[in-house]
């Protein structure tokens, strides 16, 4: 036990470092050479060449920022949900949270509003759709099998928000309107701002800070409500926190990068794999390697071919075959 307690630690600031170093070589690498000196020079204040300026600050550094938040805050939230819901099948978009945003932005983009005002509505609408989720399962559920009724609420709400969304596409300017909603619904960091990074930073501090902080109580969820219970633990209220806190994640990142689909399903696996199902290394494995792995996505996104590649199309080519070998691989690991 002891032996494996260090072993994970140890992972840990592993998977810290080499997030760390991607990072970097992501700021390094693209169509722009940027080089090591220029790099340090940009950091250090030293004054560095427009063109070097530009690619770093206006580009690079928001783009790596943004690939680091929004896969670690979707594999937080999906090892959360895993959690939560005791099934390792589970992604973060099972509330509807994803359907809700992406209907608020391709809303927002319909009604011609400010790139802040799409977040907005994208955030505002993802939050909504798992309220609606909570409300409809408690109003049948009574507190008899609520998982499954708050699963199957979810599932009728994301269908209810897939359709509004075809509705805003049927209504759409096919010339203007319609290229820049199903853009956006693919995915990509490519327009991604500071500005854009603060609107969401909030919330995913807050949110994982709390995730982190109740780490200890997602294993006890795990074992079932009867244990939880029998150890004082207010299993309602545990686990409307966490789903709120895992909410808040995923609304929040997907409102400023469009919907990027199996990164909440397949990082907490791979997680699993490293350091077992133990919430207290499983959360902070999940932050860091669900940062790497969309920095490297992101990296084949926009070097790949001549034209970006929107990140929805790659994290689902990728992330299907991976979470096939997962599942055979990892099957007898799961919690």
């Amino acid at each position: 036990m002891v032996h494996n307690e260090r072993k994970n630690k140890t992972l840990i600031i592993i998977l810290f470092f080499v997030t760390a170093f991607l990072a970097v070589i992501s700021m390094l690498y693209g169509r722009y050479h940027v080089s090591c000196q220029e790099l340090i020079n940009y950091f250090i204040g030293v004054n560095v060449d427009t063109s070097v300026n530009s690619a770093i600050g206006n580009v690079r550094l928001p783009r790596v920022l943004a690939a680091l938040i929004v896969g670690s805050a979707l594999s937080m939230s999906g090892a959360s949900y895993q959690g939560v819901f005791r099934n390792p099948m589970v992604s973060p978009d099972l509330l509807g949270a994803s359907a809700g945003a992406g209907f608020g932005a391709a809303l927002g983009i319909l009604l011609e509003f400010s790139p802040f005002g799409i977040q907005s509505v994208s955030f505002l609408f993802g939050l909504a759709a798992v309220g609606l989720s909570w409300l409809i399962s408690n109003s049948i559920g009574r507190n008899n099998n609520i998982i499954l009724v708050l699963i199957l609420s979810g599932m009728v709400i994301s269908a209810l928000f897939q359709a509004f969304i075809s509705g805003i596409k049927y209504l759409a300017d096919p010339y203007s309107k319609l290229p820049e909603i199903t853009f956006w619904l693919m995915g990509s960091l490519s327009t991604i701002t500071m500005s854009d990074l603060f609107f969401a930073l909030p919330f995913v501090i807050l949110s994982a800070t709390i995730l982190f902080l109740l780490r200890w109580r997602l294993n006890v969820l795990v074992f079932g409500d009867d244990e939880a219970v029998s150890l004082g633990i207010n299993t309602k209220k545990l686990r409307l926190i966490i789903i709120v806190c895992a909410t808040l994640l995923t609304a929040s990142v997907v409102s400023i990068s469009g919907q990027v689909g199996w990164v909440g399903l397949v990082i907490p696996h791979f997680c699993r794999m490293i350091v077992g199902p133990n919430y207290k290394y499983l959360i902070p494995a999940s932050l860091f390697v669900g940062g790497s792995y969309l920095l490297l996505v992101d990296n084949i996104a926009r070097n790949f071919l001549t034209v970006e590649i929107p990140l929805g199309i790659l994290t689902a080519v990728i992330g299907a075959p991976v979470f096939v070998f997962l599942l055979l691989k990892g099957r007898k690991e799961w919690c």
